[in-house]
């Protein structure tokens, strides 16, 4: 995932949920509809989510340094965790709160046009962010679906966008249908019933992002279509014989880390190896640009060993010796 892509659909977010914020709060000091009240909080959640995307952006830019020697790349992740947490506990957990209160001690909704205009506008104005982070996702997904895509991506930006955008929008749908039903039956109930789904759909959203995160933090290999990529650049068939195992480990969204070993011809000089070595990496980097750290390690694959029984991809020294 290009960073501008990312970034870009990070700042529409937290534009039009700036504004929508400030519209949804005055909505609910005229009106005082709990839905609003709640999706006020889920506005200003998800903003200050978007600056803690753009920090997190910030950070990993960072040079590495003697005690972070692979860099910073994975404060993406840190932050990007970090949203989930924010999203379920502030946007979530509070309005599950103010819903539990609205239906225990409802009221009516005063000023009914306030909470209804500003939902419309709000639909509108999110409908724009979505289909930004919509546009900016389909230049790198590829062929994937959305469910493929979100789980998949290295980058959290993206992903994290789209999910709030999607809950933002269905939030807003079920805060018009609370404050509907409550205008149409008299009952402020329906309100906090609203309030409620809303507290729901936002924690489970939280749960989504927080597991996907957790996987890139924990730490995931290169894709099927890298790995492949990989593969087929370090032998040459020439000094590199064989690929006898490899593990990969994206150290950012956009730098991935390299461990393999190789087998060289047994009567090559050290000159050669040091030289197949050396052009193998300048494959793998030409074939997978991100793959920027590596570490190849050469040996002399035997047939017999494989014929015995090592896996190569599962045993620590492979087939080799």
């Amino acid at each position: 995932m290009s960073a501008s892509g990312g970034t870009k659909a990070i700042v529409a977010a937290l534009a039009a949920n700036l504004a929508i914020a400030v519209a949804k709060f005055v909505a609910f000091l005229f009106s005082g509809s709990s839905s609003m009240l709640a999706e006020s909080v889920h506005s200003l959640a998800d903003s200050g989510n978007q600056g803690l995307l753009l920090v997190g952006g910030k950070k990993a830019q960072r040079e590495a340094t003697p005690q972070h020697p692979f860099g910073y790349g994975r404060e993406r992740y840190i932050y990007a965790f970090l949203v989930s947490i924010v999203l379920f506990s502030v946007g979530g957990m509070f309005a599950i709160y103010e819903g539990y209160e609205k239906i225990h001690d409802p009221h009516e909704i005063e000023a009914w046009y306030w909470p209804v205009g500003v939902l419309v506008f709000a639909i509108i104005a999110e409908s724009f962010s979505f289909r930004t982070a919509i546009k900016e996702s389909n230049q790198v997904r590829g062929g994937l679906s959305w469910k493929e895509f979100v789980r998949r991506a290295k980058a959290p930006e993206l992903p994290g966008v789209l999910l709030e955008d999607l809950g933002a929008l269905v939030g807003l749908i079920l805060a018009l249908a609370g404050v509907s039903l409550a205008l149409a039956t008299g009952n402020g109930v329906w309100d906090g019933i609203g309030t409620l789904c809303i507290g729901v759909l936002l924690i489970l959203i939280a749960i989504v992002l927080a597991a996907e995160t957790k996987s890139l933090l924990l730490g995931e290999a290169a894709g099927v279509d890298e790995v492949k990529k990989i593969e087929g650049a370090v032998v040459d068939g020439t000094t590199v014989t064989r690929l006898i195992h490899m593990r990969t480990l994206h150290l950012g969204p956009e730098e991935l880390l390299v461990a393999a070993k190789i087998a060289v011809r047994h009567d090559d000089t050290a000159g050669d190896v040091a030289n197949a070595i050396n052009a193998a990496e300048e494959r793998i980097r030409a074939a997978v640009p991100i793959a920027r750290v590596i570490y190849l390690e050469p040996d002399v694959y035997s047939e017999a060993a494989a014929a015995g029984g090592a896996d190569p991809k599962k045993t620590p020294g492979g087939a080799g010796h």
